[in-house]
């Protein structure tokens, strides 16, 4: 099972992390991923500079777009595979 988090701070939320959010729930869902993926916010990674950022696993991934987070998302369960 993967981890992904995804930060929800104000920083991150502001530069988009909600439609991160809102985009990896749909990818877990349109591809039946719900056994392989779990979803989860934070309030903040402390590394806001960096930010959007969010966390897979261990990895933390900064200046994340959420077709940035949907690519290492899908890279992450091929590796499951």
């Amino acid at each position: 099972m993967i981890t992904v988090t995804v930060c929800m701070g104000s920083s991150c939320f502001s530069r988009g992390n909600s439609a991160t959010a809102e985009a990896i729930q749909r990818y877990i869902a349109e591809k039946k991923l719900q056994d392989k993926v779990a979803i989860r916010g934070c309030l903040c990674e402390s590394e806001c500079k960096n930010g959007p950022n969010i966390r897979i696993d261990d990895t933390l991934y900064a200046n994340v777009s959420a077709d940035m987070a949907i690519d290492i998302i899908s890279r992450q369960v091929e590796a499951l595979l």
